[in-house]
C-alpha cells in the first residue's frame, strides 16, 4: 500500500486458479466472480489475493515488488484493502492503471463489499467522508507552512553551531547547544514523516527526495527503513505480529492479551510486573541512540540500500566537520550521543502516548474507522502541543487520512467525532499529561495481568 505505484510485470494467477460461482477461472482476463470465502483462503505467504473496489487481485508475486514493502500489502491479503489503497495513495486513479495485470475476477453480484461481518453503513459513511474531504481540497498541502517548517529547523542548526563560535564552549552553552540540537532533530523527525506520507508535494518523486534529505541528511537515518517499517503500523496498528511498533521482543508485555498468553505459557524474560519501573531506564533513553541506530546500519547493509547509506553518512561527515573543531573525536561523538538521548525521550513519549494505552490485540478483521480508532487516541490542541509533537496530537486524523497535510488535521477532526458519535465508536481525547500517565498506568496494568496469570493461570 503506503508508495506510489511503479509498473512491473504481470503476476500470474495461482495455480490451477479458483472457480468461482460463474464457473469462470481466476486469469488475466479478470473474468471470474468469487465468494468473500474463496477469497479468504488466499491468505498465506505464497498465495495473496486482496480485494479492492470489489475487484479481486492476485498480488502473490506483486507483493515482493510493492514500492511501500512487502509486508504492508501482505498484511491485507484474503482481506477488502479499499480503504487502505484509498488511504495509502495520494492518486488512486494513477496506481489502478498498475492493478490491471493483477485482476483475476470481482466478487459475485450476491456478495457483500466489506468481509468478515463489516457495519456496510459505516464503511460506507467514511467513503463518504473521504470524498468530502478530497472535495473540499483537505489533501492539500500549503507549500508555506512546510518551507517555514524546514526553516525553523536549518535555524536551529546555524544557531546551535553559531553559539559555539562566537561564545566558545563553556559547559551552559554546550548544554544549551545540544537542547537546540535534539530540538531540531526532533522537529526533523516530524518533517520526514511528513513527505514520508507523500503529504507536501503533488509529486511522489519530490516527496521522496526531501524525506531523504530531512531524514538522511539532516539526522543519519535511512528512508526506506522509516517507511517499510511505518506503514505496517498505518495498515494494522496495535495488531501483534503486523505493527512493528509493538513488537516488543519479549522486553515488555503489552496490551491486554499478551500478557495473559506470556503469563499461562510461564514465560519470564523479564520482570515484567516491574516493567513500569525498567522502562524508564531501558525505553525512552536507548530507543533512539541503540536500538533504532543499529537497527537502521544493519536494515541498510542487509539489503544493501546504498543511496540511503549515503544520504546518512553526509549527516555524520557534515556533523563531524562541524563540531570536530571544538570538541575532538570523542567529544563530537559524547555531543551526538547526548542528543540523540534527548531525542529519544521527546520521540517515545510522543508516540507512546497515541497508542500504548489502547487496545491491543491479534487480527480482528475490522473496518478501516473502527480499528484506527480502537488504536489510537488524540491530545488536546494547542500550540505548544501542536509544535511539540508535530501534529500528531491529531493521531486519529492522521491514522484515518495519512497522506492529509499535518495543517488541515483541526479541520476534519470535527468531522470525524461526529461520525464516531453516529456510530457509536469512541473517539478519545486526552490532556498531554494525561497521555504521558495512561503510558505508565497500562504498562503496569499489563504487568499486573502477566503476573496474575503467571501465579494462577
Amino acid at each position: 500500500m503506503g508508495g506510489g505505484g511503479q509498473q512491473t510485470e504481470s503476476s500470474e494467477p495461482a495455480k490451477g486458479g479458483v472457480v468461482g460461482p460463474g464457473g469462470g477461472r481466476g486469469g488475466r482476463g479478470g473474468s471470474a466472480v468469487y465468494t468473500w470465502e474463496e477469497v479468504q483462503r488466499h491468505c498465506h505467504r505464497g498465495d495473496q489475493w486482496l480485494v479492492i473496489d470489489r475487484k479481486v487481485y492476485n498480488i502473490t508475486q506483486w507483493a515482493k515488488r510493492h514500492p511501500g514493502g512487502i509486508r504492508v500489502i501482505s498484511h491485507f491479503a484474503g482481506e477488502d484493502a479499499t480503504d487502505a489503497f484509498s488511504a495509502f495513495h495520494p492518486d488512486p486513479n494513477f496506481v489502478r492503471k498498475f492493478l490491471k495485470p493483477l485482476l483475476i475476477g470481482e466478487l459475485a453480484p450476491t456478495e457483500p463489499s466489506q468481509d468478515q461481518g463489516k457495519n456496510a453503513a459505516l464503511v460506507q459513511d467514511f467513503q463518504a467522508l473521504r470524498d468530502r474531504v478530497e472535495r473540499e481540497g483537505l489533501l492539500r498541502a500549503r507549500l508555506l507552512f512546510f518551507s517555514l517548517y524546514l526553516g525553523h529547523i536549518l535555524l536551529l542548526e546555524a544557531l546551535a553551531l553559531g553559539l559555539l563560535w562566537v561564545w566558545g564552549t563553556s559547559w551552559s552553552l554546550t548544554l544549551l547547544c545540544s537542547l537546540m540540537l535534539a530540538t531540531s532533530q526532533a522537529q526533523a523527525s516530524w518533517l520526514q514523516h511528513d513527505f514520508g506520507h507523500l503529504s507536501v508535494f503533488k509529486k511522489s518523486s519530490w516527496n521522496h527526495v526531501l524525506q531523504k534529505f530531512v531524514i538522511g541528511h539532516l539526522k543519519g537515518a535511512s528512508a526506506n527503513w522509516w517507511n517499510h517499517r511505518h506503514f505496517q503500523h498505518h495498515a494494522k496498528p496495535n495488531v501483534f505480529r503486523k505493527d512493528p511498533d509493538i513488537n516488543s521482543l519479549h522486553v515488555f508485555v503489552l496490551g491486554d492479551t499478551q500478557p495473559v498468553e506470556y503469563g499461562i505459557k510461564k514465560l519470564k524474560y523479564m520482570p515484567y510486573h516491574h516493567q513500569h519501573q525498567y522502562f524508564f531506564l531501558i525505553g525512552p533513553p536507548l530507543l533512539i541512540p541503540v536500538y533504532f541506530h543499529i537497527q537502521i546500519l544493519r536494515t541498510m547493509f542487509l539489503r544493501q540500500d546504498w543511496v540511503d547509506l549515503a544520504w546518512s553518512m553526509s549527516f555524520y561527515l557534515r556533523f563531524f566537520c562541524c563540531y570536530y573543531p571544538f570538541f575532538g573525536f570523542f567529544g563530537s561523538v559524547a555531543l551526538i550521543s547526548f542528543v540523540r538521548f534527548l531525542e529519544s525521550h521527546w520521540f517515545v513519549w510522543v508516540t507512546q502516548m497515541n497508542h500504548l494505552p489502547m487496545e491491543m490485540d491479534h487480527e480482528r478483521h475490522q473496518d478501516w474507522l473502527t480499528m484506527q480508532l480502537s488504536a489510537t487516541c488524540n491530545i488536546e490542541q494547542s500550540t505548544f502541543n501542536d509544535w511539540f509533537s508535530g501534529h500528531l496530537n491529531f493521531q486519529i486524523e492522521h491514522h484515518l487520512f495519512p497522506t492529509m497535510p499535518r495543517h488541515n488535521y483541526h479541520l476534519v477532526a470535527p468531522l470525524v467525532r461526529t461520525l464516531c458519535e453516529k456510530h457509536g465508536v469512541p473517539y478519545q481525547v486526552k490532556t498531554l499529561k494525561k497521555g504521558i500517565i495512561d503510558v505508565v498506568r497500562s504498562l503496569k496494568k499489563s504487568g499486573d495481568l502477566w503476573l496474575d496469570a503467571y501465579l494462577h493461570k
